[in-house]
């Protein structure tokens, strides 16, 4: 089940691909006292995860100091560095592989294209405030929207 606004946030624990080349563990406890934005999205370099990564690079300025803000998706290290690198991401990206964060958050889910149904990361934005509860959940967010739908949560 989806955690909704006023939620403690679900506690996590994981791998962060930073945009040095370098990683680091990470939770939520490190983020206590500032506001972090959790965008979940279904895979690197797919067309559309592209175009929100590169609208959240590109608007980057309006968001720093604001918030931080952490990609979340099933995909492996060295799959987030790539990412990371080719487009020349200012955030870190957080390792799912075991789709503990997308089921704690409820976003791992029955999807369905072209007749054929299978699980999937639901492209869904958590807003976390100070407290480490929920402050706004953005979902089925569309790619080029993203960045304008987060800078007016965070508004």
């Amino acid at each position: 089940m989806k955690p909704q606004v006023g939620d403690p946030a679900p506690e996590f624990a994981g791998q962060l691909a930073l945009p040095d080349g370098t990683a680091r563990p990470v939770d939520l406890k490190d983020f206590r006292g500032r506001r972090l934005a959790l965008v979940f999205y279904p895979r690197d370099a797919t067309p559309g995860c592209t175009t929100q990564a590169c609208a959240l690079r590109d608007g980057w300025s309006e968001l720093e100091g604001k918030v931080d803000v952490i990609g979340v998706s099933i995909d492996p290290l060295k799959s987030h560095h790539r990412f990371i690198e080719k487009h020349s991401l200012p955030y870190p990206l957080l390792v799912d592989e075991e789709r503990k964060l997308v089921q704690a958050f409820g976003v791992w889910v029955e999807k369905s294209m072209y007749g054929r149904t299978s699980m999937g990361t639901e492209r869904t934005t958590f807003l976390i405030g100070t407290d480490g509860r929920i402050e706004a959940v953005l979902e089925k967010v569309k790619p080029k929207e993203h960045l304008q739908q987060l800078l007016a949560a965070l508004a």
